[in-house]
């Protein structure tokens, strides 16, 4: 049995889940999501105890695969609607920055022209007026922040000898000795 997939997804007060038609839609204070589950799931829920059940037909290895994998997207959600996801970026480098153009992020990043994203709908982009290096994605949907602060930093991954780039704010970058040269005779 999938440890994952067998506990149940507890519901908070200000969220409603509803079921039908092989889809879950989730609503909370930040709004609405949906999802399409796999149809050999089978989810439930149980207003008495506010919890939401998977279960599987069998132990196929297919099926035990989905199980978790369901449990663990409605889980996602059901935290995405109440307190959101964010994602933190730092640009690092000698004249690397980043702005605001209206809804869109424009990075300064060493190529010969700036480089402009629009983030997807549901997905926020911010940042501090002062510091134009750091960079806040936030919404309710953990695939589309998470898939939006990863083009932000595949325009210039953080590279291994000065540690110029764009980096999450937490993330370890292993640096490298440049080149050595013999003091020669």
């Amino acid at each position: 049995m999938s440890r994952i997939g067998k506990q149940p997804i507890a519901i908070p007060d200000k969220v409603k889940v509803r079921v039908a038609d092989g889809k879950v839609t989730v609503e909370g204070p930040l709004g609405p999501l949906e999802l399409t589950y796999h149809r050999n799931m089978k989810v439930e829920v149980d207003d008495k105890d506010k919890v939401v059940k998977v279960t599987r037909p069998d132990d196929e290895r297919s099926n035990r695969a989905l199980h978790g994998l369901t449990r663990s997207l409605i889980a996602n959600m059901v935290q995405g609607v109440t307190r959101g996801y964010e994602k933190r970026l730092k640009v690092e480098g000698v004249g690397y920055q980043a702005r605001m153009d209206k809804q869109s992020i424009v990075l300064t990043v060493g190529y010969a022209n700036s480089i402009k994203l629009t983030p997807p709908d549901g997905v926020k982009v911010e940042m501090d007026a002062k510091d134009q290096t750091l960079i806040k994605v936030s919404g309710r949907d953990k695939q589309k922040v998470g898939q939006f602060a990863a083009e932000i930093r595949a325009t210039r991954k953080p590279e291994p000898y000065k540690g110029k780039g764009i980096r999450y704010e937490n993330e370890v970058v292993r640096r490298k000795e440049g080149k050595a040269f013999a003091s020669g005779g």
